[in-house]
């Protein structure tokens, strides 16, 4: 399989849909630190079902979704899909007829992950064990990560052994074995739950058989307790009848009752009715003299108040003519403060008038000084500007020429290093090329070993058809030992099984008498439907229950003639001689004939087990009674052991058989690896060959490019040194032309002093006029507030006169008004002394009608108490008669009650209750309390029985049945349990075989890597700390140039990490994985180191069909590389892929320069 490409959408920082291109060669990653890079081999891993969040280095899984960013909103989902090239038909046979397959992990927030395979959904199992079966995954150490380099080197020899298992393409076997033994041991937990239900299902049945017997006692009991039950339940019949009739006869006397006090009742209420009628007259006549009277008071209080009011205003009139008279003098004083204020205004604006037309003159002279002053200062800063700009071009100038001058000589001097650079080039181009390879050799050494190899692949072709054919009679021999082995198993398992049965009562107190019995082969049925249980009964005379024994009666009669006796086929204890004896075996067909026959105490029994008796009871034959099985166990037990040992020789027979043909594919799997070894090596040697000549032409090449390369840099360097040789002639030339600059420094500093000279004096003649204009301004400010002070005072005057004549004509409205109010007391006294007396008349007249009310509501008051006391003698005659009638319901409910009772506990009629308890019509009755005394006795017996169980014989039946069902489901289990243990031996037979067979390769290959990484030294690998591959740990021994063997933890850093490198890429040479990521495992390298770390990497490229993917910030990697992917973080937050093929670049470039 080859994964080809990578699709990442709303995956960490790759929010928009992102397409990572996985080509063959080598696939470079580069980006600045946090830009995204690792997120792609997270992609990778989380794609291959990476279940664990901190290997995705996040605090939950949720956090693979692209969380937002600045400008971007959080999505809500991701998903991360690989297409897989099957073009090659190497998937697991599920996927075998698709040419690409395509997986897909989606993972919604809050929800969790989903897989699809071709958009069909799968476990996550699934897709792991996809990936295992292709050597890679998730934890494969084929996706180096940052750090992977330490980890090895830091890991204990047990977890380096985990690389030797990818090496060997195991990790799919021990995922399978591990869901082997899990499922062995959930079988073997079933199968002792099984064992312990089938030992309590046959205490079960022995107890049930204990529980039918006390069921029968049980229904006898309560016979007779449903025989008390309707005789108590009669009486009680009989006692609620006679009660209801002595409560309907009271109920009729309360009625007559009621209809007296009810005539009574009526009369008292129409006499109420009158003396309420007579009220509402006297009610109004005394409401209306009321309302007179209070109108009368209410228009007394109003002249109260309303002479009140007349004397407030009259006192605060006087207040107001006061506040007049003193508002009108100060407002006069104020008029004249007015006058005054103006003409002091006046003055003051004369005398600022005179001083403005005296310092005009003034100021117009100092604008002339100022003015005259400016230009002189003006004339001399031109000049300095004239001379500073000529002094500034002539030192511009020759600082240019100085930096040319400098410039082309150290040009010069670089030019001349270069040329000699370029000529030291082409003596090293020459020696080099001197007693260079032999193309043509080299062809020829290519051409062997291609034939080597086809001959090799053919040899390994043969191997293999013969490893096939043996390992299909292996699997032909395998069938037969497998059926052999399952019928032994069956065979141990029910004789494991009777073995339990015969031993269930072995600690019994007193064993049964059946265990003393033997009966001819089938006829235990005939025996176990003759004696039935009584088989359980011991012999022992202490027991309580037991066979005691009865001497043969020479009367006894015989059986008829024509029957066989039972004894013939059965040999018992002397307690059952006499019992057997008239005990018959007949025909089926024939037990019609005999039956009548029969005399009292005989029973005729077929070999089915049909029972007829002479009582005339007959019983059909059922399911083998526990006394049937029991005796027939050890004749079934003694057959299942001869089987057994028939069974377990062919086991064995065919076990050799097996063994024989283990070791012939055994052989034929070693002949084959030697040959795939052997045809690996010679694909190694010509890819060696090819490459060791496509490397010469490559270099010659590259001689030849680099030898034209230097000669155009030649040319061009020479004409570059003259011209720099010109240039800094004609620069130093300019230079020497140039005039000296002293003159103009003597001139330029001349007109500075001048500048500042006329500066000061301009300064002095411009402070003086800016005095005289301030002194001016102020004139002018004060002069502008003068006259608004004038017009604000000459407002004050008119406002003034306009206050005080309003001032003057409210004096005269207060007057006029206090005036008015002198007289209002007297008037006032004569309207009290009218209302005084309307007010006397009221109150009469409401006392009048106050009396006749009070008469009125008397009369009213003894109607209401006769009418109350004649309701209340109806309420009571009325209680009298509701107490009747619900002693009557109650007897009636009670009625009612007994007779439901005794429909649902004894379902029959009232009526009928007396037949059922058996009571004569006219025969005396027992009393209830001895009825009840007798019920509760029964009750106490039954009770004493204790729980019983009256479906003993129904549960008996089902018993059985599920104990035969669950001894067959327990043979079932042993079996699947015996296939497991032989898949798990399989299992790891087969995975120790691959690991040792990889263990040499990868050794091999490990030793070749590591001389060729540090230039010589030695190294090995080794198993050490247990005797099983499987168990043991992977040490690394390694010897480097000059130094001696160590192990790996004591070498150097950068020792250590070649070291580790050389392990990795071991494993990809000895089962390369279809994908390899290495994270910056470059970092700790120098740059020969570097070199070495590439080379090797086109080696591995060139040897296997692993696509590289490689993540690093280092230029020599990234020269290296077929093709780069830059991620770039354009949008903080936010990750983007581009790419660049530098093959197609260089071959672009090369065509150009052809």
């Amino acid at each position: 399989m080859k994964l080809t490409r990578l699709r990442l959408t709303g995956f960490k920082s790759f929010v928009e849909p992102t397409d990572f291109l996985i080509e063959p060669g080598l696939t470079g990653v580069v980006g600045p630190n946090g830009c995204g890079k690792s997120n792609l081999v997270e992609a990778l891993r989380w794609v291959m079902g990476e279940s664990s969040y901190k290997s995705m280095r996040a605090t939950d899984m949720d956090q693979v979704i692209f969380a937002g960013s600045g400008n971007r909103p959080a999505r809500n989902n991701a998903e991360v899909s690989m297409a897989i090239d099957n073009s090659s038909r190497l998937a697991p046979q599920a996927y075998m007829d698709v040419d690409m397959i395509e997986v897909a992990r989606r993972i919604e927030r809050d929800q969790g992950s989903t897989y699809r395979i071709n958009g069909r959904e799968v476990r996550a199992r699934d897709v792991q064990i996809l990936f295992a079966d292709a050597s890679t995954g998730a934890r494969s150490p084929a996706l180096v990560h940052q750090g992977r380099i330490g980890e090895i080197i830091q890991a204990k020899p047990e977890q380096r052994r985990r690389v030797l298992e990818e090496a060997a393409g195991i990790s799919g076997l021990h995922a399978r074995r591990h869901e082997a033994e899990l499922r062995l041991r959930a079988a073997e937990q079933k199968l002792q739950r099984l064992e312990d239900v089938i030992g309590q299902l046959a205490s079960q049945m022995e107890a049930l058989k204990r529980q039918a017997r006390q069921a029968i006692r049980y229904r006898n009991v309560s016979a007779q307790v449903r025989k008390q039950e309707a005789t108590l339940f009669h009486l009680r019949w009989l006692n609620a009848n006679t009660e209801l009739a002595a409560a309907d006869q009271a109920r009729d006397e309360g009625v007559r009752m009621v209809a007296a006090a009810t005539l009574a009742q009526t009369q008292a209420g129409r006499v109420q009715e009158e003396a309420a009628a007579a009220l509402p007259p006297l009610r109004e006549a005394e409401v209306r003299s009321s309302a007179a009277l209070q109108r009368l008071v209410a228009a007394r209080e109003t002249l109260d108040r309303e002479e009140a009011r007349a004397r407030e205003r009259l006192a605060e009139l006087a207040q107001r003519l006061l506040q007049f008279n003193d508002d009108i003098a100060r407002e006069r004083q104020l008029a004249v403060d007015s006058e005054a204020s103006l003409a002091r205004l006046t003055e003051e604006a004369a005398t600022l008038r005179r001083d403005l037309e005296a310092g005009e003159s003034k100021r117009l002279s100092a604008d002339d000084r100022v003015a005259e002053a400016d230009a002189q200062l003006a004339e001399s800063e031109k000049n300095f500007s004239e001379a500073t700009g000529a002094l500034a071009d002539l030192t511009a100038r020759r600082n240019t020429l100085e930096r040319a001058a400098r410039e082309q000589t150290e040009r010069l001097t670089r030019l001349e290093r270069d040329i000699a650079d370029v000529v030291a080039e082409f003596a090293r181009i020459d020696a080099a090329n001197e007693g260079g390879p032999d193309l043509d050799a080299l062809l020829q050494t290519v051409e062997v070993a291609q034939e080597a190899v086809a001959e090799g692949e053919a040899t390994a072709l043969r191997a293999e058809a013969a490893h096939s054919a043996a390992r299909q009679a292996l699997d032909v021999e395998r069938k037969p030992l497998a059926e052999a082995e399952r019928r032994a198993g069956r065979l141990e398992t029910e004789a494991r099984t009777l073995r339990k049965v015969l031993h269930v009562d072995s600690g019994s107190l007193w064993p049964s008498v059946i265990d003393n019995l033997n009966v001819a082969k089938g006829f235990e049925t005939a025996l176990g439907a003759a004696l039935g249980d009584d088989l359980e009964a011991p012999a022992d005379p202490r027991s309580p229950m037991r066979w005691a024994g009865a001497v043969v009666d020479p009367t006894d009669p015989d059986l008829p003639e024509g029957v066989e006796p039972l004894t013939g086929h059965v040999t018992a204890p002397a307690e059952l001689d006499r019992r057997l004896r008239q005990i018959g075996l007949v025909d089926r067909a024939e037990a019609e004939r005999f039956v009548p026959l029969l005399k009292p105490g005989q029973r005729l029994v077929s070999r089915e087990g049909d029972l007829w008796r002479g009582d005339g009871l007959a019983l059909p034959a059922k399911a083998p009674t526990g006394a049937a099985r029991r005796r027939a166990a050890p004749n079934r037990l003694a057959e299942i052991e001869a089987e057994l040992d028939s069974a377990r020789a062919h086991a064995e027979a065919k076990r050799e058989i097996v063994a024989k043909a283990e070791q012939e594919a055994a052989s034929a799997n070693a002949a084959e690896t030697e040959a795939r070894n052997r045809w690996r090596e010679l694909q190694r040697a010509a890819n060696e060959a090819r490459e060791r000549h496509a490397s010469a032409e490559r270099d010659l090449t590259h001689i030849t490019t680099r030898r034209a390369a230097l000669t155009e840099a030649q040319t061009r360097l020479g004409v570059n040194r003259d011209e720099a040789a010109a240039a800094q002639a004609q620069a130093q030339q300019a230079l020497s032309e140039l005039q000296p600059t002293a003159e103009l420094e003597a001139r330029l500093n001349e007109i500075r002093s001048e500048i500042t000279t006329r500066r000061v004096g301009a300064a002095e003649l411009r402070a003086e006029a800016q005095a005289l204009t301030r002194e001016a301004e102020a004139a002018k400010k004060r002069l502008e507030s003068i006259a608004g002070e004038q017009q604000s005072w000459i407002d004050t005057q008119e406002r003034t006169a306009k206050q005080i004549a309003a001032l003057d004509a409210r004096l005269a409205e207060a007057t006029t008004e206090r005036d008015s109010l002198v007289d209002a007391p007297q008037v006032f006294e004569e309207k009290r002394i009218a209302l005084l007396e309307e007010v006397q008349i009221a109150e009469a007249t409401k006392r009048e009608a106050s009396d006749r009310l009070a008469e009125g509501e008397s009369a009213a008051s003894a109607a209401n108490s006769a009418a109350r006391a004649a309701l209340e003698a109806l309420s009571t005659a009325r209680e009298q008669l509701g107490r009747s009638e619900e002693r009557g319901e109650g007897a009636r409910r009670r009625l009612t009650d007994v007779e439901h009772e005794i429909r649902e506990m004894l379902e029959v009629e009232p009526q009928g209750v007396a037949a059922m308890a058996e009571i004569a019509e006219g025969a005396t009755l027992p009393d209830v309390a001895e009825v009840e005394a007798d019920l509760e006795k029964l009750r106490r017996e039954r009770e004493r029985l204790g729980a019983v169980n009256l479906r003993a014989e129904e549960e008996l039946t089902e018993v059985e049945t599920q104990h035969t069902s669950l001894v067959t489901e327990r043979d079932d289990l042993v079996e699947a349990i015996k296939r497991l243990r032989q898949g798990i031996q399989n299992l790891n037979r087969e995975a120790r075989e691959r690991l040792v067979s990889s263990f040499e390769v990868v050794n091999g290959h490990f030793k070749h890597l590591f001389t060729q990484l540090f230039g010589g030294g030695e190294a090995e690998l080794q198993l050490i700390e247990s005797d099983d591959p499987l168990e043991a740990g992977l040490e690394v021994m390694a010897k480097p140039p000059g130094k001696k063997p160590q192990s790996l933890s004591l070498l150097s850093g950068g020792e250590q990490a070649l070291t580790a490198m050389a392990l990795i890429f071991a494993v990809f040479l000895t089962n390369p994985a279809p994908i390899c990521v290495l994270d910056e495992v470059d970092a700790p390298l120098d740059d020969h180191n570097v070199e070495r770390f590439c080379d090797l990497l086109d080696e591995m490229t060139r040897s296997t069909e692993t696509r590289f993917v490689i993540i690093t910030h280092n230029p020599i990697t990234m020269a290296r590389m077929s093709r780069l992917y830059g991620v770039t973080m354009a949008e903080r937050g936010v990750s983007q892929l581009v790419s660049v093929d530098l093959e197609a670049a260089v071959a672009i470039r090369d065509q150009a320069v052809a």
